[in-house]
This record gives C-alpha cells, sequence and structure tokens, in this order.
C-alpha cells in the first residue's frame, strides 16, 4: 500500500535522504535535515511517497503567490527511487501535487527540470505540462 505524507520531524525527512540525493547529488546526509528545516521555515514542503515501508519518491515543493502566475504551486524537487521507477510512483506523486494546487485554489502549477534530464521530460509532458519560460542562473 501506497501513502504520500508531508515530512514534518527529523526522522521522517533524514528518511528521504537516499531518494532525494539522487536528484541533488551535491547533497550532504549531515546537513540534509538542517537545510530542509530552514527551506520549511520559508514554506518549502517535503512530501514522501512510502510503498511497502519504503519510500519511493519524494517532492519538495511551495506555494506562492506570483505577480504574472497568481497562486502557484511551484515543486523544486520530484524525484523516484531509480529501482522503484515505472511502478507508478511518479505518477501517483505528480497526480497528488496537482490535487493539491486545485485544492488550494492554485491557478498554476508549475517546475523547473535540468536540460539533461530528458526521461522526466517525456514524464511531464504526459502530464500536460508544457515549456513556457526559460530558467537563468548566475552562481554567487
Amino acid at each position: 500500500m501506497s501513502t504520500i505524507q508531508i515530512a514534518t520531524i527529523p526522522s521522517e525527512i533524514d528518511r528521504c535522504f537516499p531518494v532525494m540525493r539522487q536528484l541533488r547529488p551535491m547533497l550532504v546526509a549531515e546537513e540534509f535535515v538542517g537545510r530542509i528545516q530552514t527551506q520549511q521555515a520559508e514554506g518549502y514542503q517535503l512530501a514522501f511517497l512510502e510503498s511497502d515501508g519504503e519510500i519511493v519518491s519524494v517532492a519538495g515543493f511551495r506555494m506562492q503567490t506570483l505577480l504574472w502566475s497568481g497562486k502557484t504551486l511551484y515543486v523544486d524537487d520530484l524525484v523516484t527511487d531509480e529501482a522503484a521507477r515505472s511502478k507508478g510512483h511518479g505518477e501517483s506523486m505528480i497526480t497528488w501535487l496537482i490535487a493539491l494546487a486545485k485544492e488550494a485554489g492554485c491557478t498554476t502549477f508549475m517546475l523547473d527540470s535540468g536540460t539533461h534530464r530528458h526521461e522526466a521530460h517525456a514524464f511531464y509532458f504526459r502530464h500536460g505540462l508544457r515549456i513556457s519560460d526559460y530558467h537563468f542562473k548566475l552562481s554567487l
């Protein structure tokens, strides 16, 4: 049986690390909980999908109101464990996130995805997401 929950305590956050690290390999285990808690104070939420006692998918997201898009659910991080892909877990997570956005009265659902993540892009296209912008960054 699969369930999606929000990680609110350090032990739940910590359990999400191995899956999140597959998306964000630069993360350091000893810093993960603290970094998530800092983001949580800024409105970030960490959802996890557990199946048969194992975390198989995680999503970091926030709700915010933007001038150009109104109330928006923005997904910072979305990843399914490599060993558990193509089993419907990613489908469950993105469907849950979109439903949450609608329930919260959001008018927009969006995420950014690295240009090299071609399989993820195909997944997003199948779920009705479309490329609408370029995302620019400057490392400081």
